[in-house]
């Protein structure tokens, strides 16, 4: 009875974990959208959301393991985080947040939804999911993963009738924020902003299973954190420098949604939520991770509306159900998967047992 209370808290503990960080990066979204309707840099943005990151990650991390052995760090796992760095602290985060400058958030976060479908691919790639194509439960993961990116492809190519809701009314103009379904923005610059998105979610699901590699061999989570933080702070000063060099309007803060957005990115999402994301994919992995994606669509979708009077289009809602059915066909066959592992775990334990006698 006690083992089965243990058992429980610690998954209640990741299931909460997940559910949290969902929560977080759904905020993030929309906080972003208008501070980037504002001008905001993606790239400066970028570099000041991962320098807020490593200053508030690092006395955490110090304090932390200060009296507390660590495993040697050897040449392989320090590439293996500059990698994880360079992909999840630069590359996705300047793909995602300059393609959401011509998207709405609902597209941009419903099209994340991909990722475990993606993040299954790339974990059976690697050998860290199983697919046995005898079982149903394995016909049930592929199946669910093709329909979750059949609903990504309806997301991206079928716009059909506008849903409008009481809420979404100029109220939101009229306090002179930029609309997110603005005729400023053409058809070239949306089609730019979804080959961007749909490019930062193919690399989310890479980062997430080499950040799934690295904890693996070196399970040091807010080492790692800091350490992704400060590749994020380098190189993403090179790209900044770069992109803006004739900006220099860009770079000043004031007190406005730039500056909650790099606070909010930099402590909540780049600094904590990366350490319980690293948690959570240590004890369940990178899939179960994943997995609640979807989570975010439906709260992105409802602050949007509210904050920033977004329109829906009916082929985006179709698109969103069809990728959120994929998904959970992929969480039954992938749950049954378990549970079938499970069961012939302790027979392949005897066997093991008299072989050895």
């Amino acid at each position: 009875m006690k083992k089965l209370s243990e058992v429980l808290k610690k998954e209640g503990k990741a299931y909460l974990g997940v559910i949290v960080v969902r929560i977080f990066a759904s905020g993030l979204i929309v906080i972003a959208k208008i501070a980037l309707n504002h001008g905001m840099s993606p790239q400066v943005y970028s570099l000041y959301r991962y320098l807020v990151a490593s200053i508030v990650v690092a006395p955490f991390c110090f304090l932390s393991y200060r009296k507390r052995p660590r495993p040697h760090m050897t040449w392989c796992t320090f590439a293996k985080i500059i990698l994880l760095g360079s992909i999840e602290s630069v590359v996705v985060t300047n793909t995602y947040f300059t393609g959401l400058k011509y998207v709405t958030p609902t597209f941009s976060i419903a099209m994340s939804n991909a990722v475990p479908a993606l993040s299954f691919f790339f974990a059976w790639v690697f050998r860290m999911e199983k697919v046995d194509v005898r079982r149903v439960s394995s016909g049930a993961k592929i199946l669910g993963t093709a329909v979750a990116v059949g609903g990504a492809m309806i997301m991206t190519f079928v716009e059909g009738p506008k849903l409008r809701f009481p809420w979404t009314n100029r109220h939101y103009n009229s306090h002179n924020y930029p609309s997110t379904s603005s005729t400023n923005v053409n058809n070239k610059d949306s089609f730019k902003g979804v080959l961007l998105v749909t490019l930062s979610c193919l690399c989310a699901s890479v980062s997430c299973i080499l950040q799934a590699i690295v904890l693996k061999s070196y399970p040091m989570g807010l080492i790692v954190t800091f350490l992704v933080c400060i590749v994020g702070v380098v190189e993403g000063t090179v790209i900044a420098v770069v992109m803006e060099w004739n900006n220099p309007s860009v770079w000043s803060i004031h007190f406005d949604f730039q500056l909650l957005a790099i606070l909010y990115a930099g402590i909540i999402i780049s600094g904590f939520s990366y350490y319980i994301q690293g948690v959570v994919m240590e004890e369940k992995g990178p899939v179960f991770f994943t997995a609640f994606f979807p989570l975010s669509t439906i709260m992105v979708a409802i602050i949007s509306s509210f904050a920033i009077s977004e329109i829906l289009s009916s082929g985006k809602v179709v698109g969103a159900v069809v990728i959120i059915i994929g998904l959970y066909l992929f969480l039954w066959g992938k749950t049954k998967d378990q549970a079938m592992d499970k069961a012939a775990r302790p027979i392949d334990d005897a066997t093991t047992t008299r072989e050895v006698s």
